[in-house]
């Protein structure tokens, strides 16, 4: 059984949010919305511009297109947020890309490409985002990792390198900022349901997946966007450099 949206609480009242990956009915866009209605001013960004409007429209939102493994197109997209907003008070990295291939099969740019996505993008982002946090001397950072950081799946070893690539990205950052004012940490999803991810995984996988989690159905994208909020939040004051895995898996 889906539990009930819980409504907002203000929690981010008056913060100046940025999304990467915010376009669509995924986990950022969830996010986004949560964010809206914690009481957030929110800019969502993606390099898809027909669902990034869309999205935009639908949350009464401001949007920057940007494509993470560009870094002209990421100082771009903080140029747009730092003129639109005023600064950037929290970041929320989302952007991030999957595939399927065992090891003896991946090709050099299947690897690159989710590496450069996922883990690359997830860095230049981040480095924009602490140039402008230290000058203001606050800031939090969430990534947006996976609990294939941690544990093993079959044709997902890219996927799951870069995501423990950003663990330890989360890890060490957030040590730099920590005296500079900037929290840093990160969600680590289990299975979050939504049209992007149904399109690249086969049902049966899906199923399987499922099947693991002890309430018998993958989680909705707003509850990883609820952690997401927390993490955000005056609520999570003293943490720094975590992983939260936004689990229910078996033992």
């Amino acid at each position: 059984m889906i539990p009930d949206y819980e409504p907002g609480h203000e929690l981010l009242a008056g913060k100046r949010v940025l999304i990467t990956a915010a376009a669509g009915s995924g986990i950022g866009s969830a996010t986004a919305k949560r964010c809206v209605e914690e009481g957030a001013i929110v800019m969502v960004s993606d390099r898809h511009g027909p669902r990034l409007e869309e999205t935009a429209a639908e949350l009464g939102a401001a949007s920057v297109l940007c494509d993470v493994t560009d870094e002209e197109s990421v100082q771009a997209m903080f140029a747009a947020a730092i003129q639109e907003m005023g600064a950037v008070d929290i970041l929320i990295n989302n952007a991030g890309l999957g595939g399927t291939a065992e090891v003896h099969e991946m090709t050099d740019a299947q690897w690159s490409k989710v590496l450069d996505v996922t883990l690359t993008g997830t860095f230049r982002v981040t480095r924009a985002a602490l140039t402008h946090m230290y000058e203001t001397g606050a800031g939090v950072i969430v990534n947006n990792a996976s609990v294939l950081g941690w544990r093993a799946q079959t044709g997902q070893a890219h996927y799951a390198a870069a995501k423990a690539g950003v663990m330890a990205l989360t890890r060490c950052s957030a040590i730099e900022a920590a005296p500079r004012g900037v929290r840093i940490n990160a969600v680590a999803p289990s299975i979050a349901m939504h049209a992007n991810l149904a399109k690249v995984t086969s049902d049966e996988l899906l199923e399987e997946l499922t099947s693991r989690e002890a309430f018998g159905r993958a989680a909705e994208p707003w509850e990883i966007a609820n952690v997401i909020v927390f993490l955000a939040s005056g609520y999570s004051s003293y943490m720094t450099g975590e992983t939260v895995s936004v689990s229910n898996q078996r033992a």
